[in-house]
This record gives C-alpha cells, structure tokens and sequence, in this order.
C-alpha cells in the first residue's frame, strides 16, 4: 500500500498548495481593488495599480480576474467592498517582532483571526508602536537571478536611488526609500531587466538569529496568520541561516 499512501500525502500536499494558491490569489486581486480605489484605475497614473497587476501576472491570476479587480475597485463594476488597512504589533516565539498587516471590510474579524493565530502558536499581540519602530518603510524590488550579477542590477539602479542590492540567492532584493520605488523599478525596465515584484515593505532595522527549533515555531506562527483571508503581508525580525534552513526542509 506504500504506493497508494505515497499518492495521497501527494494529493494531500497539492491540495494545501492549491488551497494556498486560492488564498494568494485572493489576496492579489484585493490589493488591486484597493490601488484602483486609491488611486484611479488608469494604470500610467497610478503605480501602485501597475505594480499590483504586475505580480498578480507574475502569480498567473487569469487576466479577467485582473480586470474585474480594477473595474470593481474604480466603482465601473458592482461587488467592491470597502477595505481598510490595519497594522497589528506583536512578539512571536524567541521574541521575534511581528508586525501583521490587514486589508479587510471588517475589523472585528481581523483582530480575532490575528489574535488567535497568535496565542495558538506561541506569540502575544503587543501595543501599537511597541514592535513598529524596529522597521522601516523600504521600497522592495525582487529580481530572479538568470544570467545577471550584482553587479548589473547595481548598474541599473544606482542612479534610481537604490541604497542596496542583496543576494538572496535565487534572485537579487532591491531596497530603496519607499518613494524611489517607481523610479528603481523603471531603471530596471529601460535596462530590459525583469523583475519578480515592486512595492512597499517593513524591512527590520535589526534581526533575531534562529536555530532549527525557533525556525519552525516562526514558521507555523506566519502559516497560521496567513491563513486568515484578512491578513495581507506579514513582517518580521527574524533570521536563518542557510544551514539552519536546510535542516528545517528536511
């Protein structure tokens, strides 16, 4: 029977990642409600709404999906729900910060789903602004690696405004301040380098190193939240190794 168990932890293990897909999806499709709600739906004026249909491409959401976000978000379609963003702070295991952002159209929900999370996987939620201040607002670029070195995306940025490039292995992160975005992401077009995703993250001003045991408890705390279709992103301080992560795959 070995073979049939095989097929269903298979099948198990497909399911979760279809499911997650679905939950990706979703979460895609809202961000480009909101940037159209924002900001216009006339994606050359508005960048947020580019860089939102971008990485929703990026992910495969079918483009009829893509249309009926920006048509509900700019009010030319019915069905768009008014979302507001919520920030929750708050400490994972290993005193890791976590800093939880929603998008939701309704804020008691959100804040049990987080709470939950949260105590269910060895967190507690703190007082706004008592994790906050150990981010900052960076823009974020992420380029797939290829054929390309640093060096050719430091080319392409450094006169954008790029403060950094990191190796993160299987693709290059651009940092800049939060409102060189636009600019860091058209010098890399005009360069003809392609990019994974553009937008606006917390970035750590300091890191939490793991082992193997604090990597796995961080990890269940991150799946738990977004798991919640009203968490958005979450952000946090925590780092692993490359060896530690290898352990953890295992």
């Amino acid at each position: 029977m070995s073979g049939h168990s095989k097929w269903a932890t298979t099948k198990h293990k497909k399911a979760v990642i279809d499911a997650k897909r679905g939950k990706l999806f979703a979460k895609l499709i809202k961000n480009i409600e909101v940037a159209a709600r924002m900001g216009g739906v006339d994606i050359e004026g508005n960048p947020t709404l580019y860089d939102a249909i971008q990485k929703a491409k990026k992910q495969s959401v079918p483009n009829k999906n893509i249309d009926s976000a920006v048509k509900r978000g700019g009010g030319l379609e019915a069905g768009g729900a008014d979302y507001e963003t919520i920030m929750y702070e708050g400490y994972g295991p290993n005193g890791v910060a976590v800093l939880i952002e929603c998008l939701t159209d309704n804020r008691n929900r959100a804040a049990s789903d987080v709470r939950v999370a949260m105590t269910r996987n060895g967190g507690s939620m703190a007082d706004p602004g008592s994790v906050s201040y150990l981010f900052n607002r960076k823009g974020v670029v992420i380029v797939p690696k290829g054929e390309l070195s640093e060096d050719d995306v430091l080319g392409a940025v450094l006169d954008a405004g790029a403060e950094e490039v990191n190796d993160l292995g299987e693709s290059f992160e651009v940092l800049s301040e939060a409102t060189d975005l636009v600019a860091v992401r058209t010098a890399l077009q005009e360069a003809g380098i392609d990019y994974d995703s553009a937008e606006a993250n917390f970035v750590p001003t300091m890191q939490v190193e793991l082992d193997e045991e604090g990597a796995k408890k961080i990890f269940k705390l991150i799946d738990a939240l977004e798991d919640s279709d009203d968490v958005q992103n979450v952000f946090a301080n925590f780092d692993v190794s490359d060896e530690v992560m290898e352990k953890v795959d295992a």
